[in-house]
């Protein structure tokens, strides 16, 4: 058996590792690659193996990074099953025509450009056709409930606690006469974060694929994310500013509502207005109202209380274009939630050209920001950022509350590690985080008497177990 890291090998995008066994081939994860712009297209485009030969995908979640390049992978002979929670399969079903449309618009615009100086037309990753072929080729599979999904093989999901539907994978083997276990983390998510269930342990295996995304840092306590929240909140409205937050439409749009939900049933939020303009984070809201089965106790007494967290009535839902850009006149304080995360596309980049320059407003960042993203240069506080070609001062004040963080951090992904089965973990590889991250994280594995080999593949690298 071996396996072989094709992305989101020191860097935290593009999730894809290819398991082989007993003339099996399993794909974990088929995520899109996001980065500089001259590298991504080829990079997606081009899989580094025969879609045809891969006998199925078993899928951890549903963000675009783990699941976006798979309408792609069908296009060119993928026929196999897509093993996923059913939350997964119901989110992707969303958020692959979501990807899908958004790139159909991307290439609109280059070809435009393209036509004008006669050069060869480009075409999108895959269309809305792609995605219905996907879609007909996922299996649901419920929590620790194992699966055969190839000859000899099976596979448990258990719940990840990152966002609703998320899994940690254990493939468990049988070569040659001898059992083994891999356990794929995934995204691992935090306890004690609101709405979803905390991350279950990984208990008994061989072999450990860890996502390493703050594998450097320690964030702040979960349980303080709501008084951090209000803090930035009153503060921006006491100088009459607006509260911009770029959240991933899945997951961490939900969160903020909910802590928002909460501040305002306890009387604390300032009487101001609340813009979610994300068409996909509605329709993913939706989506989190069916899967209860994905939800903590705190979340489930507020639905036993016939309480909706994800549309109380000061929250304005936000679809039409036009409705979108009505938000650019208001002047009075505040908060507007919008999509892309990483402010890399979306109507959140909009929001921001109109905003960062007034020192009244804070752009409140909540999530991960990679390398070469708007979002980053934000994060960087650099003084000047480029917007739409057009060069803004970035007067604005930002905050980065890494409470909200969907990621385990430092300390959490250590206990994670540790409370795996130590007689029965022989090999630990660390993927899906910046370098500097990766290493300080295996640093700190060996200095908590982690003694274990622990390695940090390169894209492409292949390791027999």
């Amino acid at each position: 058996m071996d396996i072989q890291f094709l992305g989101a090998a020191r860097t935290v995008t593009g999730s894809m590792h290819l398991v082989s066994v007993n003339g099996s081939r399993i794909l974990l994860d088929c995520g899109l690659y996001q980065g500089k712009r001259s590298e991504t297209y080829e990079r997606n485009r081009n899989f580094p193996f025969d879609p045809s030969g891969i006998d199925a995908v078993l899928l951890s979640h549903a963000h675009i990074d783990h699941a976006g390049n798979l309408p792609n992978l069908v296009k060119n002979g993928f026929s196999g099953p897509i093993f996923a929670t059913a939350a997964t399969r119901d989110l992707c079903n969303i958020m692959l025509y979501d990807s899908a449309y958004l790139q159909e618009r991307d290439i609109e615009f280059i070809n435009k450009r393209k036509h004008k100086n006669h050069e060869p037309l480009a075409e999108p990753l895959y269309s809305s056709a792609d995605v219905v072929s996907a879609m007909s080729q996922f299996v649901s599979i419920n929590y620790r409930k194992p699966i055969q999904v190839a000859k000899g093989i099976t596979a448990t999901y258990l719940d990840a606690g990152h966002i609703l539907g998320s899994a940690v994978t254990v493939i468990e083997v049988d070569e040659n006469g001898k059992r083994k276990k891999i356990g794929f983390t995934g995204d691992l998510g935090r306890k004690n974060a609101p709405i979803i269930n905390d991350p279950e342990p990984v208990g008994s295996v061989d072999v450990l694929i860890s996502e390493s995304t703050y594998g450097g840092r320690v964030h702040d306590p979960a349980d303080g994310m709501k008084d951090s929240l209000f803090e930035v909140i009153k503060r921006t409205a006491d100088r009459s500013g607006k509260v911009i937050i770029p959240a991933f439409s899945v997951g961490r749009t939900q969160e903020i509502v909910y802590n928002l939900f909460e501040l305002f049933d306890e009387g604390r939020l300032p009487v101001i207005p609340i813009y979610v303009d994300s068409p996909l984070a509605i329709n993913a809201s939706e989506i989190f109202r069916v899967h209860t089965e994905c939800f903590d106790k705190d979340m489930l007494a507020h639905l036993h209380a016939n309480e909706d967290p994800f549309g109380f009535n000061r929250l304005n839902y936000v679809r039409k274009v036009e409705e979108s850009k009505k938000l650019n006149d208001v002047q009075t304080p505040c908060i507007i939630i919008s999509a892309s995360g990483m402010c890399e596309g979306g109507r959140i980049v909009h929001h921001l050209a109109n905003n960062v320059d007034n020192p009244k407003n804070t752009i409140l960042v909540v999530g991960y920001m990679a390398e070469h993203t708007l979002g980053r240069r934000i994060v960087e506080k650099q003084p000047e950022i480029s917007i739409f070609g057009d060069v803004h001062k970035l007067n604005a004040e930002v905050v980065v509350l890494n409470s909200f963080s969907a990621h385990a951090g430092q300390d959490e992904l250590v206990e994670y590690v540790q409370n795996a089965d130590q007689k029965q973990l022989k090999k630990i590889f660390l993927v899906h985080g910046e370098e500097v991250q990766i290493e300080q994280f295996s640093l700190k594995l060996k200095e908590a008497g982690i003694k274990k080999d622990i390695y940090i593949p390169v894209r492409g690298e292949k390791a027999e177990i």
